[in-house]
């Protein structure tokens, strides 16, 4: 594709910081995420709908065509999308749920990941086993935020089922992140670009890729350690300093570096870990937060989102990927209600706060999103089925919160909601 002038690309740029906030406002004031809005934007400004009806060419200044400028701004998007989610996951959360909230992250893994493998084996029967457990793994990710912000409203974000579901989803999208990871270097679309990996790794050889990617965690840990002492020396002599915030960033994406280029592994694994490794330190993982959201909620994260939308074409969509649009988004929802509900049952959960489980565990968002332009992008799915995971996130982000309530509709001991005042959208202490 023709390379654009970078002056056309900053009058591009500001095209799709306006819409997407627009349109992200409009999608927050019907209560969904402002992620949905945002591909929305990119399905709107891009040649998804224009070339339907126009002859468009890759220099056209309208429709928005994804360019090096645009894959380079929603790259560093993506690193800073996961190395907020890593900062944001609560360790000890996770630890006071234990082995329940495990389970139950376990199961609304494994269940998905084979019915994805299954549907994914039907609907493209001329693929590879690769392609068909990548389906499987899009399944598996969990976007809680939407399950938070409804339950938070209930009253019962605080309740046994909120803790779960809230720690079930962090263990659930770290287990995805994990088994993304095998894949893509099995597969060959993570290793592609490590000099170190395809050096001792020529052929291929399955056992050497996943020794190979338990390497990374073992050093991305032992080195995590190390850098979270420092980071509370730094905290300790220096408090809430800008030194912090860009010594964190530089980790991130030295994280997100290492984990790519020696180890073959994807660079949003390397920056989630980076997130988590910084979150142990509770006080500077908050304030690294809330200034690491500047530039990703502000510029990197809209665009790479709208990046998706953009990069949608609406003239290759067939029956075919209709149908399996709306299989994939039906098993991947059952999957999660049944896989999830089914082992909180088992854990002593009675029925109706089963399901509450597995209802809330069924939203998408961005971890899915993320995970399918890796996939497409290291060649284990063709770019014309991005639509189908975008067809997910809608479906699935409508109907979580209308479930949740519905569940909780005739619940005799409501809790009150939180009286502390949320902070305004984007607001920065």
């Amino acid at each position: 594709m023709d390379e654009i002038q970078v002056v056309d690309f900053l009058f591009q740029l500001a095209v799709i910081l306006f819409s997407t906030k627009m349109i992200g406002i409009l999608m927050r004031k019907l209560g969904l995420p402002q992620v949905l809005g945002f591909i929305i934007a990119g399905l709107l400004i891009g040649p998804a709908i224009w070339e339907i009806f126009f002859d468009l060419n890759a220099n056209s200044l309208f429709p928005i065509h994804e360019s090096s400028y645009l894959k380079a701004f929603a790259e560093v998007g993506v690193i800073f999308v996961m190395f907020t989610a890593g900062l944001e996951t609560n360790l000890k959360d996770i630890k006071e749920t234990g082995v329940v909230s495990l389970i139950i992250a376990a199961c609304g893994v494994i269940l998905p990941l084979a019915a994805g493998f299954g549907i994914a084996a039907a609907f493209l029967p001329e693929g590879s086993w690769h392609e068909w457990i990548f389906v499987g793994v899009i399944m598996t990710a969990t976007s809680v935020g939407i399950t938070v912000e409804v339950l938070r409203e209930l009253g019962k974000l605080q309740t046994r089922v909120g803790t779960v579901v809230l720690s079930a989803a962090i263990i659930d999208d770290v287990l995805g992140i994990i088994v993304l990871a095998v894949v893509l270097n099995i597969a060959g679309g993570g290793n592609l670009d490590s000099p170190v990996l395809n050096f001792i790794n020529p052929n291929g050889n399955i056992v050497i890729s996943i020794l190979w990617i338990l390497a990374f965690f073992v050093f991305a840990v032992g080195a995590g350690i190390g850098f979270s002492k420092l980071f509370k020396y730094i905290e300790k002599k220096a408090p809430h300093t800008r030194r912090i915030p860009i010594l964190s960033i530089s980790l991130c994406l030295l994280y997100a570096f290492i984990a790519e280029k020696v180890f073959g592994v994807a660079d949003i694994t390397g920056a989630y870990i980076a997130g988590l490794v910084l979150s142990t330190n509770h006080a500077s993982a908050q304030y690294v937060d809330r200034r690491v959201n500047i530039s990703s909620y502000l510029l990197f994260g809209p665009i790479f989102f709208a990046s998706i939308g953009i990069k949608i074409s609406l003239v290759t969509l067939t029956l075919d990927t209709l149908w399996f649009a709306l299989a994939f988004t039906a098993v991947a929802i059952a999957t999660k209600i049944i896989g999830c509900g089914a082992s909180a049952r088992l854990l002593g959960f009675n029925n109706k706060d089963s399901l509450r489980v597995g209802v809330g565990m069924i939203a998408r968002g961005e971890v899915a999103l993320i995970v399918t332009e890796k996939g497409i992008a290291g060649g284990l799915l063709g770019a014309e089925y991005r639509i189908i995971v975008v067809f997910l996130v809608l479906i699935a982000s409508l109907l979580a919160p209308i479930l949740l309530k519905l569940l909780y509709k005739k619940d005799d001991t409501p809790l009150p909601p939180p009286t502390v005042p949320e902070p305004e959208e984007g607001h920065v202490e």
